[in-house]
């Protein structure tokens, strides 16, 4: 008696109870009811489950390909499927999750300032940006509100006797 088999990882045979890892043909002989002799062969294929890790580290949130979920905190992800075999495969996703950081400064100043971030002078208002890495690795936006408020002059033309009494 020939019987074939496919399985994943092992396949245990009901003749012998042996468990078989490997794809081969396998042969068990013995006596069978009336005295003869009773040969069974086994013809057998393993398919193999798959395993995969994959690490990442990303900033913000990450999609992953696999299943198409985006993560936004660090941690380890399974998916678990079925391979080309019919096998079951694992895919494991390491993630690390890294944070973007920012900062606002408001600054008023009188006819211009010069932003110690970026040492550019500025001589209007407004809202001014620069955009750097910080530690991780990750975006960081530095943002200056600044109002710019413009010193004034004036020139008074007097002419008189003696003295004059400046008002101011």
């Amino acid at each position: 008696n020939t019987t074939t088999i496919t399985d994943c990882d092992s396949y245990t045979w009901s003749v012998n109870g042996t468990a078989y890892t490997q794809s081969g043909t396998y042969t068990d002989v013995s006596t069978n009811a009336s005295g003869c002799i009773e040969t069974e062969i086994l013809v057998l294929t393993i398919n193999n489950s798959t395993t995969n890790t994959t690490t990442i580290t990303d900033c913000d949130s990450y999609t992953w390909s696999v299943n198409g979920t985006t993560y936004t905190q660090s941690g380890t992800y399974t998916d678990v499927s079925t391979n080309a075999s019919g096998c079951i495969e694992t895919e494991i996703l390491v993630l690390t999750i890294n944070s973007s950081t920012s900062n606002t400064t408001t600054v008023t100043d009188c006819d211009s300032y010069t932003w110690s971030v970026n040492g550019t002078a500025y001589s209007q208002s407004g809202t001014y940006t620069d955009v750097s890495t910080n530690a991780s690795g990750c975006t960081h936006t530095e943002t200056l509100v600044l109002t710019i408020n413009n010193s004034t002059s004036n020139t008074t033309t007097v002419t008189d006797c003696d003295s004059y009494t400046w008002s101011v």
